[in-house]
């Protein structure tokens, strides 16, 4: 069995006892290959350094395995420069933090994979805007320094907004749900953003979707 590690924040996180709100995570299993299991670490509110810092990651290094997979979406809470406890610089600490997670994945033989932070929805005459410029450039910097493998689900999630359309798309989020909030989503946002997220990693020839 192969399991992949899913390191992140509220968008990936699993939410089970909201009937409403979902994240990437908690559904990405139902796109996974025969034999590959998802463990959904993410949790709400966590930045590439917080998560370090509480000992999440050090958790997942202790139960990871020799052919596993770490996947990390960090970013959106890297951004929130009004909470400087979780903010990193992009192109700096949150490189420098992020780095620990490739390293702790391959020094434990399992495979590290980073996904750019999944768009908000920010729509702006017609267009879907990237809220995360600077971490996704730095995200794929490091990616090329580190020859680690990238899922662009910041560009990837955008467009899926805009085929999507305006109505569909405010679907995915709280938003919908009467509340001003254009980050989280609804359980039916998260389970396409888990079915992008396969999508992508299939288009990286993975077998593990």
């Amino acid at each position: 069995m192969t399991t992949i590690y899913l390191a992140g924040d509220s968008t990936v996180s699993s939410y089970p006892d909201r009937p409403v709100q979902g994240g990437w995570g908690e559904f990405l299993h139902r796109y996974t290959a025969q034999g590959v299991s998802v463990e959904n670490r993410a949790i709400g509110g966590r930045s590439s350094k917080t998560f370090i810092e509480e000992g999440r990651l050090d958790d997942i290094l202790a139960d990871i395995q020799p052919g596993d997979w770490l996947f990390t979406q960090m970013g959106h809470n890297d951004a929130s420069t009004e909470k400087p406890e979780r903010h990193t610089d992009p192109f700096t600490t949150y490189k420098s933090y992020l780095s620990q997670y490739i390293h702790g994945a391959r020094a434990k033989g399992a495979t590290p994979l980073l996904l750019t932070p999944v768009g908000r929805f920010h729509e702006k005459d017609g267009e879907y805007i990237n809220d995360f410029p600077d971490y996704c450039a730095a995200m794929k910097e490091l990616a090329d320094e580190e020859e680690v493998l990238l899922v662009d689900l910041n560009t990837a999630s955008l467009q899926f907004y805009q085929i999507s359309g305006i109505e569909k798309t405010t679907s995915y989020f709280m938003l919908s749900t009467g509340i001003e909030d254009r980050t989280h989503f609804t359980k039916e946002g998260a389970d396409a953003i888990a079915r992008l997220v396969s999508l992508e990693l299939k288009d990286l020839g993975l077998t593990i979707v």
